[in-house]
């Protein structure tokens, strides 16, 4: 064993210990609280509903705790187990050209990956989801979909992959200033395309009948100077019973986004006022931010990958015997969070950051008691906790706990 294999299994074991250890925190925690409702919303959610909530929480949490334990049981079989060795000498054996294998390799790689999650996937859907009476997805529906993104996947994967593994054979020691464009502007593709050509497979958008919401939210955008494709009803009730608001898109092509189950419990006031808060992300330029920090670290992690792709120890040290591009590829997207997971409350406080801002903005555009119903709404229709584990909420959390944030914009209102 080298000292990088015992460096990678003292990460390892240290994060998935933490991963435990604070969904054990946070069970507790809201165990611990199930029998009463926060005083903030005391006589806005019945404590049926905060009971579900914490029982719904704990039932996640706990399904969270199993999928950790597996994926770094995986991750072993996978590296220091020899696993991605096997897979590179079964596409070695039936091809010669190197891209051709990494391609394959790569592609199917990802595939094995997928059908090994399905098992949690499932029960997550048709169990989890099925008993708190949020899934509403059939297994011919779920088995639709799981197609789709199959042929998804190998349509924009494979082409990308070959593009990738090629201008690393291509470009020299500084082919990861390449590849970093490639992806880039693979992700601003995906930013367009998603909306316009990948989400339309999956559910039917139609435009916003309702003319007086319409009406509203119109003269709303206009005030603010933001141009969209329109305003859209996506049916999402096909399934989940989740409720939610988005926009979507680049540039002119953007859109707002309602799941029509949101729709059935928000008044006019209130769809307002979360539209108002999702416009402030792209007001304040949130969007933009995390486009630019995406590309840095993106860059950084290239630039250190295009230093280890030509150390022996990288492959040795995670079982990989024959060292290649597709093998370095590999190896650092499934190692690389490993190493970057205490990184994680950094990027949740900038986000929760995020939330707060936008929270305001919307306090200052619309109604701030109409945005405080809404999310008070959205909370019990969800079963989102309202008594999360604080140290659990502060290292994975991306928006700001319940009370917090309801207490933030009372502060507004005041």
């Amino acid at each position: 064993m080298n000292t990088f294999t015992s460096i990678f299994l003292a990460v390892l074991g240290l994060m998935l210990a933490t991963q435990l250890w604070l969904a054990w925190r946070h069970i507790r925690h809201v165990e611990a609280r199930r029998q009463s409702v926060p005083g903030t919303f005391e006589g806005r959610i019945p404590l049926d509903a905060h009971r579900k909530a914490a029982d719904y929480t704990v039932a996640r949490t706990r399904l969270g705790q199993i999928d950790d334990a597996y994926g770094a049981v995986l991750l072993l079989v996978l590296t220091v187990g020899g696993g991605l060795s096997l897979l590179d000498r079964f596409w070695r054996a039936l091809l010669d050209a190197e891209i051709a294998v990494g391609t394959l390799y790569l592609v199917s790689l990802f595939v094995i990956l997928g059908l090994l999650e399905l098992p949690l996937s499932l029960y997550r859907t048709f169990v989890i989801e099925q008993r708190f009476g949020f899934n509403r997805s059939t297994p011919a529906l779920f088995a639709s979909d799981l197609l789709k993104k199959f042929l998804l996947g190998l349509v924009l994967g494979a082409p990308l992959a070959a593009a990738a593994l090629w201008l690393m054979q291509a470009m020299g020691s500084r082919w990861w200033l390449y590849v970093w464009a490639l992806w880039m502007g693979f992700s601003l593709f995906m930013v367009w395309a998603y909306p316009a050509l990948i989400a339309p497979l999956f559910n039917r958008f139609k435009p916003l009948e309702r003319d007086a919401l319409r009406s509203r939210l119109q003269s709303l955008l206009e005030r603010t100077g933001f141009r969209s494709e329109g305003i859209f009803v996506m049916d999402s009730s096909r399934r989940t019973a989740h409720g939610n608001a988005f926009f979507t898109g680049f540039g002119r092509a953007k859109r707002v986004v309602f799941f029509d189950s949101l729709l059935d419990i928000l008044d006019e006031k209130e769809v307002e006022a979360v539209v108002a808060h999702e416009l402030g992300h792209f007001k304040l330029k949130h969007i933009a931010k995390r486009l630019l920090l995406m590309a840095l670290v993106g860059l950084a992690a290239l630039a250190l990958l295009g230093w280890l792709i030509g150390q022996p120890w990288f492959y040795g040290g995670l079982g990989v015997s024959h060292p290649s591009n597709h093998a370095a590829l590999a190896l650092f997207l499934l190692v690389g969070p490993v190493f970057t997971f205490f990184l994680s409350p950094l990027l949740a406080r900038s986000s929760r950051r995020h939330e707060y801002e936008a929270d305001a903005f919307a306090a200052r555009e619309s109604d701030v008691q109409a945005l405080i119903n809404a999310l008070v709404k959205l909370y019990k229709d969800n079963a989102a906790t309202l008594t999360p584990d604080p140290l659990h909420s502060a290292f994975y959390d991306s928006h700001p706990p319940a009370a917090a944030r309801i207490a933030h914009l009372l502060g507004k209102a005041a």
